[in-house]
């Protein structure tokens, strides 16, 4: 993998790789179920994010005024925009799910 790819992946990445080798206390769950109810949270923040830039892009898309100047070009960058923004927000989502969900189930081997 090449410089950019690794870069990629640096700024996709989720969470970073740790160990755990104690047993789970209370504290530690409570702990875990915050962190669930936050990355709920962050998803519908995309999703609220996504909304508002594909309404605006199609509104951007349809606007047909001369004073305006042509702003379906940017509309269509905003819907373009709104779908990348579904896919991380589902992306990191998951990929959060699941590795507190295999944190939880084995401690130890994360």
């Amino acid at each position: 993998m090449g410089k950019v790819g690794k870069k990629i992946q640096r700024a996709i990445q989720v969470t970073d790789e740790f160990t755990n080798e104690e047993k789970i206390i209370l504290r530690d769950h409570l702990a875990m179920e915050r962190t669930k109810l936050a990355n709920e949270r962050t998803l519908l923040s995309y999703l609220r994010s996504a909304l508002y830039l594909f309404l605006g892009g199609g509104a951007l898309a349809g606007i047909e005024h001369p004073e305006f100047g042509n702003l379906k070009p940017i509309g269509y960058i905003s819907l373009g925009v709104s779908l990348l923004f579904i896919i991380i927000g589902i992306y990191r989502f998951i990929v959060l799910k699941n590795h507190l969900k295999d944190f939880k189930s084995n401690p130890k081997s994360i």
